[in-house]
């Protein structure tokens, strides 16, 4: 039997053990944006005209944006520290040598039951997603073992869920001022100081002129 698990602390414990074909099915796939720009490899941030839950303050580094959608990950939603060992007992992986914690974060309000692990592309493996160069995307419990075993990727971000956008949506939030974007840098989205995320984010943000 699985030990409970507070949902709030890590809302599906079954999460992080989804095979990382969950992760390739959930992205679009087609590279053709309908002549507009790709935010992929971007931080979205919300802008003042996006109030409310679930996105009021938000920083999401986009997965991937194309004609079909697009996918991100939500960065400043930090949840509670767990046992990397007790995760993996959980779902009856190999703890042996496993040692630390780490930070789980809700990655956005759409399957929650899906974990992924946002990291640094140092750390490579067969189902992992690039992104920009810079941070790469992987689902599975491996890469959360090798962290355990000190052999994962030097910078990483646990998070549950994502953020979605059926076909044209996120151009049309965009352009109606929702979202504002600036390039994506590993040093906002591992940045140990979660509070100042979306202040730093914005002051980064150069208005057109």
């Amino acid at each position: 039997m699985l030990p409970r698990v507070s949902i709030r602390g890590f809302v599906a414990a079954v999460a992080i053990a989804v095979s990382a074909t969950a992760l390739h099915a959930a992205l679009p796939t087609s590279p053709d944006v309908s002549g507009r720009t790709s935010a992929a490899g971007q931080l979205l941030i919300a802008t003042a005209a996006l109030r409310g839950p679930p996105f009021e303050h938000t920083v999401i580094v986009v997965v991937q944006h194309n004609k079909d959608g697009a996918l991100g990950i939500v960065i400043n939603r930090p949840l509670q520290e767990r046992s990397i060992a007790n995760l993996l007992d959980a779902f009856g992986a190999d703890t042996s040598g496993v040692s630390g914690n780490v930070r789980v974060y809700q990655g956005g309000p759409v399957d929650p039951q899906i974990g992924f692990v946002l990291h640094s592309v140092d750390y490579h493996s067969d189902d992992d997603v690039d992104i920009d160069g810079r941070v790469a995307l992987t689902s599975g419990p491996e890469i959360l073992r090798d962290i355990g075993l000190g052999k994962g990727p030097q910078q990483s971000l646990v998070a549950f869920g994502y953020a979605g956008w059926g076909p044209s949506q996120l151009d049309d939030e965009l352009l109606k001022g929702v979202w504002t974007v600036v390039p994506e840098d590993p040093a906002l989205v591992f940045d140990d100081d979660r509070t100042n995320v979306w202040t730093d984010a914005m002051a980064r943000h150069k208005p057109a002129r």
